[in-house]
């Protein structure tokens, strides 16, 4: 009746960047490079998961992971805690808090051992830290000769997120869909998810705007992020015969705001010789638009003009220092055990004309649009 699972990672990373932090996700507080030369806190989770039985049609899930978050601390927080109704064989329905496939590896993101990689690319799976929902999703599975396609909707009312800084986001009405096929060794993933996201508190810059009147109101209105509609597309492919696999995504997340238009993809494939598996990855990320003409200083009263340009001026830091960056990545995973694996892999990452890329925690001596090194060892495990 009951079943019970856990997995976790054991990883360290470091930088040559000492003047930024890289880490594996926005809701982290610090990573490797400027808040530690080596940091355990970027990919070291540790997950458990009980599943119970109750009956042929009826089950529930309750999944805790523990991990490095906003406050810098490792209390275990809810992934998933759901009950699933399964009406016929092709035919359920969960209720509570649910896994968001929107990418290819989206239940198994934090799962290190279900993945090649160290973790899956952040330029597509980075864009948005977005892994569950609370609410319903509905499922369907067709089955056509050897193909089987799952479509699945989702909604929840609301999702919060807290970030560092004292920031957090807030996803109102977010609504997916989800069509999933499977013929053979490939799988094929189509995702669309819609929302209204606001950011709390609002950024000092855009309560400033508004003291510019209507011009000011205006931009506002264009970047400020208080209930803006967000969508997600994305679209992912995956071979994998045994011996060999090859991989690819793409993702466009627009949010109508200053985080504005986010484009990721990634293509990747191994080799398998025994219990070895090296792998390459290619991958990037750009974004939209990275500059703004602001406010018309010239149209404002005289007392105004030097504030427009002022603000003028920080919009288009904002805007001009978003993640864009492209990764080359090698690395080399060893199952050295039933249930264990150990991986090692290399990041080259050329960041965006004056661009942080996905690096954070700025420091004054930081050089824009450079490149990074990033080194990474893991070992993930299953039981």
């Amino acid at each position: 009746m009951f079943v019970f699972n856990a997995f976790g990672s054991l990883g360290v990373v470091h930088s040559s960047d000492s003047q930024a932090d890289f880490t594996s996700s926005n809701t982290k507080p610090d990573g490797a490079g400027y808040g530690h030369s080596w940091s355990a806190n970027v990919d070291s989770r540790f997950g458990a998961q009980l599943t119970a039985n109750v009956s042929s049609q009826l089950s529930a899930v309750v999944q805790l992971i523990s991990e490095q978050d906003y406050s810098n601390s490792y209390r275990p927080e809810v992934e998933w805690a759901n009950i699933k109704y399964q009406f016929t064989p092709e035919f359920d329905i969960r209720i509570g808090r649910i896994d968001l496939p929107l990418f290819l590896v989206s239940d198994a993101r934090k799962v290190g051992f279900a993945n090649p990689w160290v973790r899956p690319p952040v330029e597509v799976y980075g864009i948005t830290p977005i892994s569950n929902s609370d609410g319903l999703d509905l499922s369907y599975r067709l089955h056509l000769g050897d193909t089987t396609t799952t479509l699945a909707a989702s909604y929840a009312r609301s999702y919060r997120i807290d970030l560092p800084l004292h920031f957090s986001s807030e996803s109102r009405d977010v609504s997916a869909l989800i069509v999933k096929t499977e013929y053979g060794a490939a799988l094929f993933n189509l995702s669309y998810l819609t929302s209204h996201a606001t950011l709390y508190p609002t950024i000092g810059l855009f309560s400033a705007y508004r003291e510019l009147g209507a011009p000011g109101d205006a931009i506002v209105d264009t970047y400020g992020l208080v209930d803006k509609l967000s969508t997600i597309f994305s679209a992912g492919v995956s071979y994998d015969p045994g011996k060999w696999f090859a991989t690819a995504e793409w993702t466009q997340f627009d949010n109508r705001s200053f985080i504005g238009d986010n484009r990721g993809w990634y293509v990747s494939g191994g080799y398998r010789i025994a219990n070895l598996t090296p792998y390459l990855t290619y991958s990037v990320l750009t974004v939209s638009p990275t500059s703004s003409a602001g406010v018309d200083a010239a149209a404002l009263p005289a007392y105004l003009a030097g504030t427009a340009a002022a603000l003028n001026a920080g919009l288009n830091q904002i805007l001009g220092q978003r993640p864009a960056q492209r990764t080359d990545a090698a690395g080399v995973r060893w199952d050295f055990a039933r249930n264990l694996d150990l991986k090692i892999q290399i990041d080259h990452t050329q960041l965006g004309p004056g661009s942080p890329g996905k690096l954070f925690n700025l420091q004054p001596g930081f050089h824009f649009g450079g490149t990074v090194n990033i080194f990474s060892a893991a070992i993930d495990f299953v039981f």
